[in-house]
């Protein structure tokens, strides 16, 4: 059913809004807003995702289970694709992935599923590397790959009953 409805339902509704859209401004004008959405949902999708990915490694950092970042990096993953299929209210449904305050109403719903791999429980674990652990904005090289300790915790989070 879900299939029928992203392969069907939603290419027969942005069909639509495009000409409707395209019938009230013109047809110039609805494919330059198209073009116009595409540049600026990427360059959204690319500053909201670096924030997710810092807050990402600073809970990997501090040893603390991720779940909720991993839940916003499919959110900005999600909304990058729906900004990459044509059409107006794709782009309208990537906004929404895109601001927090929306954002977080579908992340509680993602958190909630029990289908996800589990992403509110998950076993976090911490090593401590004798070197540097690289040095660029997206990670690096480790220079020492002797493991001085460890630590592992299993954390239960709202897939529990």
């Amino acid at each position: 059913m879900i299939l029928f409805l992203v392969f069907v339902v939603a290419p027969i509704i942005e069909l639509f809004v495009l000409i409707r859209t395209g019938q009230a401004i013109g047809a110039l004008n609805t494919v330059a807003l198209l073009i116009l959405s595409a540049f600026v949902g990427a360059a959204l999708v690319r500053r909201v995702g670096a924030r997710v990915w810092s807050r990402f490694m600073l809970q990997l950092q501090a040893g603390k289970e991720p779940s909720k970042e991993i839940a916003d990096g499919f959110c900005v993953v999600l909304a990058g694709a729906l900004f990459i299929a044509p059409g107006l209210v794709s782009d309208v449904l990537a906004l929404l992935l895109l601001f927090p305050p929306t954002r977080a109403i579908f992340r509680s719903y993602l958190m909630r599923r029990k289908g996800l791999g589990g992403l509110g429980r998950t076993r976090v674990i911490r090593a401590t590397y004798g070197g540097r652990m690289g040095g660029g904005r997206m990670g690096g090289t480790v220079t020492d790959t002797t493991v001085t300790d460890t630590t592992a915790t299993e954390t239960r989070g709202e897939l529990d009953p």
